[in-house]
């Protein structure tokens, strides 16, 4: 196959369905041959990042993501996305192993917020325990000059019962739990803007959108950014793509 993409996926797995369910569903297609070319590596069994940016001495998962970035640049993809907030703890080194471009999620979700809201002063950042640790959303927002907040312990427990405890281990999204974050990080810690800064909170978004508070959903812009990418590729067109950004 040429003029492909590659998708590193399986972290979880309910949520690369996500990203592939919407990918399918926007791209603008009335035959199968308008559909995009891509190659999904759905690799579940790579260890919990959160709970190895927590703990050093818990399973790396850096190894099994190198494996793959270099298993697919032997294929020669356009370009790669990774459908985990939280494995972009290794973005630098991931894309020091590949001369193929791997796109940097959170760094376009901000770029994108940016855009779209460009007089938001204050954002709402709801991740995994080992994005928060990570920095690299706040890195962003600051780099970015914008003022953020992610809560208190109680939310952030919340946060992670959500992610962990229902889509996680359940598949389940539990729709009141995800709108009561939201409105507590809107009203309690005045966000403006609220980031989903995971995966499994962009299923939570697919599954349970019935609400009024102004979101940046990380994997929803990341497919819309596949998207075109693809059809740049299949139209033979450069991807501009500089530091995991286009």
């Amino acid at each position: 196959m040429k003029k492909f993409f590659t998708v590193i996926g399986g972290m979880g797995t309910a949520a690369t369905q996500s990203y592939l369910r919407l990918l399918n569903q926007r791209t603008p297609a009335t035959k199968d041959q308008d559909y995009l070319n891509y190659i999904l590596v759905n690799h579940a069994t790579i260890p919990d990042r959160t709970t190895y940016i927590l703990d050093r001495n818990a399973p790396n998962f850096y190894p099994d993501l190198l494996e793959d970035i270099q298993q697919q640049s032997l294929l020669q993809p356009a370009f790669m996305v990774i459908i985990c907030n939280t494995a972009h703890f290794f973005y630098t080194q991931l894309q020091q192993a590949t001369a193929v471009p791997l796109l940097h999620m959170p760094r376009i979700a901000v770029a994108t917020l940016k855009q779209r809201y460009p007089q938001v002063h204050r954002v709402g950042l709801i991740a995994t325990q080992g994005t928060l640790a990570d920095q690299i959303y706040q890195t962003e927002l600051t780099h970015q000059g914008l003022d953020y907040t992610v809560g208190d312990q109680q939310l952030q427990a919340d946060v992670m019962k959500l992610i962990y405890d229902y889509i996680k281990k359940r598949n389940q999204v539990n729709a009141a739990l995800y709108y009561d974050i939201l409105q507590r990080m809107q009203h309690d810690f005045g966000a403006e803007v609220i980031i989903l800064g995971c995966t499994e909170l962009s299923l939570a978004q697919e599954q349970a959108a019935d609400h009024h508070f102004p979101i940046i959903d990380a994997q929803d812009i990341i497919v819309d950014k596949s998207i075109m990418l693809a059809q740049r590729v299949r139209a033979g067109q450069p991807l501009n793509i500089k530091n995991g950004i286009v």
